[in-house]
Parts: structure tokens; sequence; C-alpha cells
């Protein structure tokens, strides 16, 4: 009987509701029961466990999963609690299915995102250790020198976060602008070592996850591809998946 005992966060997670993170939100907001009772975080359920997420039954019983990427729009915040943020992700983008964001960009910030009803494959992007990159193209608000090049690339310590930025690369455009791939993804990370070196970040943009491209107007979103799907399973494949699932994929953009 134990070896189907699954824990709840990856219940939610498997079931498409949501991350598995996210589901440690909600169970310690008190908002998920089994059985009728608020559970602590790890519990694990059996099979015939009745689970509740704000008093709607979730049945773990999807097999295809979508997968979107979606140019966000600065001033669209990253998150699936639409009943504190009006302006949020999910509301925007109006999908059909319960969907939601693969990690986050920030509120001032634009560019893609990938967003999807499959949990298990946000563990994976999500995962530090798999040092997946994102690339960003940056303006600030005075010449950028080489010196400024050279310690964006080199990792700078940022105190109130308490860490150094990992080794990256930069990459000047023009006199304002450069382009920066990270492998990390702490809180504000450009505009916290942009600031560090005495530059304010005037806008920012990220125009690629790992091998997906963004190509896409502002506050539009697309399936991915089957070939954008494979590379991408591919290069997270150093973490197991339950079963590969029939992705809903398509080349035909949003009006």
């Amino acid at each position: 009987m134990s070896e189907a005992l699954k824990r709840i966060n990856k219940f939610l997670s498997e079931a498409g509701y949501c991350s598995r993170r996210e589901a440690d939100k909600l169970i310690e907001a008190g908002r998920v029961t089994i059985n009728g009772q608020v559970p602590e975080k790890g519990t694990k359920i059996a099979p015939n466990d009745v689970v509740h997420v704000d008093g709607k039954a979730i049945k773990n019983n999807q097999k295809n999963f979508v997968y979107l990427a979606f140019n966000k729009p600065v001033g669209i915040v990253c998150t699936t609690d639409t009943r504190v943020e009006k302006d949020n992700i999910i509301d925007f983008i109006n999908y059909p299915k319960r969907i939601f964001p693969i990690g986050r960009l920030d509120k001032p910030s634009e560019g893609l995102i990938l967003l999807t009803d499959d949990g298990d494959i946000v563990n994976k992007i999500l995962r530090a250790s798999n040092n997946h990159d994102k690339e960003y193209i940056v303006t600030v608000d005075k010449p950028i020198s080489q010196t400024f090049i050279n310690r964006m690339s080199g990792g700078i310590y940022l105190e109130d976060l308490g860490k150094t930025t990992n080794k990256c690369v930069v990459k000047k455009i023009n006199s304002h602008t450069f382009s920066i791939i990270l492998t990390q993804g702490l809180n504000r990370q450009i505009r916290r070592m942009c600031e560090y070196l005495t530059y304010q970040v005037q806008t920012l943009k990220r125009i690629r996850i790992m091998n997906i491209k963004l190509d896409l107007p502002v506050g539009k979103y697309r399936e991915l591809t089957q070939d954008e799907f494979n590379e991408l399973q591919s290069l997270i494949s150093d973490s197991k998946k339950t079963f590969n699932p029939k992705v809903q994929v398509s080349r035909k953009k949003t009006d």
C-alpha cells in the first residue's frame, strides 16, 4: 500500500493544477484539503483520497499537456493568484485551460516566459543545478564601459541576497545596451547587478529560454512547436519524468 502513496504537492503537480512549489504555498495557506482535512506539507495521499483546492475537487487524470511561449508586456505580474493581483498573467492570457508560468519575469520587465499545465516539467526547468541558460537584452541609463562588461561577466556579490552571481556571458550592443546570458534565477538579478555598478536599468527584455526564442509581438502567445518541445525535453533529460505526454503543439500564433 505504501508504494501507492504520493506526496500531496506531487499529486497537484502531476494533475496539472500548479507546480510543487506553488502547491506547498497553497498547503501552508490552508487552501488544500484531503478528505476534508487540512494537511501539512509533505503529507502523502492514497489513490482513493479526495483532494480539494479552494473547495474544488482535483483529479489526476490529465494526459495531454499544453506548453506556451508568451511575450509578456511590462506591467503584467507572473502570478497565478488572480484574487490578489488584477494585472496577473493568467487573466491577461485568458487561456481556456488552467496554466501557470514556469519561473518569473519581473513586472517592469518584458519578454519570453513559458507557461504550461505540466507541473513535472516546471520542476525540471527550475532546478538550479541544471544551469539552463536565459538570454536578455538590457538598456541602462549611461554609457557602458569595458569595466562594466568585465564586472558583470565575472560575478558580483549581492550583499542583500548573500550570494555571488555566477560567471556569465555579457556583450555590448551599443553605448547603452548589452546582452546577458544567465544560468541563475536570483530575485531581480540583472537589476541588482547593474545597481551595484551604479547603473540603472531602463528596459529589460528576455529573448530566449534555452532553445526557445522570442518571436512574438508583445502580449501574444503561441504553442511550442514539436521540434521545440523535443529539443527542450532533450535539454532537461537529466531529470526523469513520470511519462511522456502527448504535447499540444502548433505553429500558429494568436491574432
